[in-house]
């Protein structure tokens, strides 16, 4: 029986890791597939989620696109090419950031999940959002996620929609999630050792 995980052209533990950095064009594959995840959470409240998510893509691969590889190749190149911290027109870098914003979220949520094998996904979704984006969001965005925090789908419910059984899908979850949280982790790191989320 195949789970979503079987479905994904790129999942983040195939993402190559360079001394360059973090492969830029398998990221954003990779990163798709967590947008189409948002699907399986069944409520139209994720739609400012996905399309936040398919906005911060859209800038990064339009980056890639028009500098090619030598510039962008990795996230890492990417944002060092792109202009200096404080540089306000750094589109790509804005967008990968808060991508990775996002990123930390969902990753977090669904540890939560993982970990916490009675906890509802509601919890585990609200817990995360608390601890990571709620701080970057505005009194007027708050209430739009707290709202999609509460639609989500009954634990049991997202399991079946992921594979077989949740006993299936956990391995593979897994994996894929420590792949998530290592590009994240590091990333985040790139950011704050370079100051490149200085302006934003």
């Amino acid at each position: 029986m195949t789970t979503y995980f079987d479905t994904l052209r790129t999942p983040y533990q195939n993402v190559p890791i360079t001394e360059d950095g973090v492969a830029t064009s398998e990221f954003i594959d990779a990163t798709e597939g967590v947008v189409k995840l948002f699907d399986l959470l069944g409520s139209s409240a994720f739609a400012v989620v996905q399309n936040d998510m398919n906005g911060n893509i859209k800038k990064i691969r339009d980056r890639l696109l028009s500098t090619g590889p030598d510039l962008s190749g990795t996230l890492q190149l990417l944002v060092k090419n792109e202009g200096l911290p404080g540089d306000k027109k750094r589109t790509a870098t804005e967008g990968l950031l808060w991508l990775l914003r996002g990123l930390e979220f969902t990753a977090k949520a669904l540890r939560f999940s993982l970990d916490n094998q009675n906890e509802e996904l509601a919890t585990s979704f609200t817990k995360a959002y608390e601890q990571t984006l709620r701080k970057h969001h505005s009194i007027l965005v708050r209430p739009v996620f707290t709202l999609a925090m509460k639609a989500c789908p009954y634990r049991k419910d997202f399991y079946a929609k992921l594979g077989p059984s949740e006993d299936d899908v956990r391995p593979q979850l897994s994996t894929w999630l420590n792949a998530l949280e290592k590009i994240v982790q590091d990333m985040q790191q790139f950011f704050e050792q370079g100051q490149y989320a200085k302006g934003f």
